[in-house]
C-alpha cells in the first residue's frame, strides 16, 4: 500500500470521527455564556421611546423591540429579561463592535458594505421597507420628481441620506438638503416647518405623521419608493453560535405563522401529528442542541412573544394605530417575501 493511500485512509478516518462528534456536540458561544451569567439580553434599539425605555410601542421600532424579546425568551426562558439600550444611527455600529449590547435591532438596512466591511453579520430580515417622502399637502405634489424648488430634511448616517443624494444627482432635482444628526431632530424640523419635505423609511413616515403632526390630514405620503430597505437584527461576526441563535430565533416566529401556530393555540397545536409542528415545538427533539439550547426554546418564544403575524399586527399592523397592510411582509404563500428555511 502506498504512502498516499495510507494518508488518504487516515484522513478519511479522522474526518469521520470529527464529523461524528460534531453532530452530537451542543455549541455555546462566548456571547451566550455572558448572557446567561448576566441574566438578561442587551439589545440596541432606536431611542424613539427614550422617556420609557421599556416600552414596546405601536410603530416599527416597537416591532424591533419585540424582536429583541425573541432572544431573551429563547435563551433565558423569559421574554422580559431584556434591557433595551437606546443608540443613535451614528453610533449604532461602533457600540455593537465594542460590545455595548449583544444584538442590534434598530431599523438597520442590510447592505453589502455593512455586512462585509464592519465586522458584523446581519441575521435576517424582520421588516421589508422602502424609502419614501412626506410633504405638506399645500405643496400639491403627486411625486417627488415634480419638485422644482423645495427643502428636504433627512437624518445623517443612514441609507436614506445616501439614497437622497443619488436621487438628486440622477434627476437633477431642485432640492435643498438639510441634514440632521438624529431622527428626532429631522422629524421635528419638518413638522415645525423648517423643511418642505421629509424623507425616511415609509413605515417611519407613517408613524411620524400619526405621532407628531399637529394636523395629520395636512400631510401626504408621496407614492414614490426609491429604495429597498431590508431591516433586521445585526450581531458581531466573532461569535457564530450567537449569530445562529439570532438568525434561527427570527426564523422560528416566521415558521410558526406559516404552520398556523400562535400564542393563543399553542396547547392545541402541541397535540398535532404534523412532524414539522412537533419539531418546532420541541416535542420531537432536534432543534435545540445545534444552537446550545434546549428543544423547547421555540415553543417559549411563540408562547411569550407570538408568531410573526402577532408581532406585526400588535406593533405596525391591523391592531396598531398605524394599521399597515402586510404588503411585502406577508408570508411568501400570501404574496409577500417572508420565508423561513426549514427548521430541522
Amino acid at each position: 500500500m502506498t504512502y498516499l493511500r495510507l494518508v488518504n485512509r487516515a484522513t478519511l478516518a479522522l474526518s469521520m470521527i470529527v464529523f461524528a462528534g460534531y453532530g452530537e456536540k451542543a455549541f455555546a458561544g462566548e456571547t451566550l455564556d455572558k448572557i446567561r451569567e448576566r441574566g438578561k439580553v442587551l439589545c440596541g434599539v432606536s431611542p424613539v421611546h427614550i422617556k420609557d425605555p421599556t416600552r414596546i410601542g405601536q410603530d416599527r421600532s416597537g416591532l424591533d423591540r419585540l424582536t429583541c424579546t425573541i432572544y431573551s425568551a429563547a435563551v433565558l426562558g423569559d421574554a422580559t429579561k431584556i434591557e433595551f439600550v437606546p443608540v443613535s444611527a451614528k453610533l449604532r455600529f461602533k457600540a455593537l463592535q465594542r460590545g455595548d449590547y449583544d444584538v442590534l435591532v434598530r431599523g438597520t438596512t442590510w447592505t453589502l458594505k455593512r455586512d462585509a466591511g464592519l465586522g458584523l453579520h446581519f441575521a435576517g430580515i424582520n421588516f421589508y421597507d422602502g424609502q419614501g417622502f412626506i410633504a405638506r399637502k399645500e405643496l400639491g405634489l403627486s411625486s417627488i420628481k415634480d419638485v422644482e424648488k423645495a427643502s428636504i430634511c433627512v437624518e445623517t448616517n443612514t441609507t436614506s441620506s445616501g439614497n437622497l443624494d443619488d436621487l438628486v444627482r440622477q434627476h437633477n432635482l431642485g432640492l435643498d438638503i438639510v441634514r440632521y444628526h438624529s431622527f428626532k431632530e429631522a422629524k421635528a424640523a419638518f413638522f415645525s416647518g423648517r423643511c418642505d419635505i421629509y424623507t425616511a423609511d415609509r413605515s417611519t413616515l407613517a408613524a411620524s405623521r400619526l405621532s407628531t403632526a399637529p394636523n395629520p390630514e395636512n400631510y401626504v405620503i408621496l407614492p414614490d419608493i426609491i429604495s429597498k430597505e431590508p431591516l433586521g437584527p445585526v450581531v458581531r461576526d466573532d461569535d457564530k453560535e450567537w449569530y445562529r441563535i439570532v438568525k434561527w430565533g427570527l426564523n422560528a416566529v416566521i415558521e410558526a405563522e406559516e404552520r398556523g401556530i400562535s400564542s393563543t393555540n399553542l396547547t392545541e397545536m402541541a397535540a398535532s401529528s404534523n412532524v414539522a409542528v412537533q419539531r418546532l415545538l420541541g416535542i420531537k427533539p432536534g432543534i435545540g442542541k445545534p444552537l446550545g439550547l434546549d428543544d423547547k426554546w421555540a415553543s417559549r418564544v411563540i408562547a411569550q412573544v407570538g408568531n410573526y403575524a402577532e408581532m406585526y399586527d400588535q406593533t405596525v399592523g391591523k391592531n396598531s394605530r398605524m394599521g399597515l397592510d402586510r404588503g411585502l411582509n406577508a408570508l411568501w404563500k400570501d404574496g409577500g417575501l417572508m420565508y423561513a428555511p426549514p427548521l430541522r
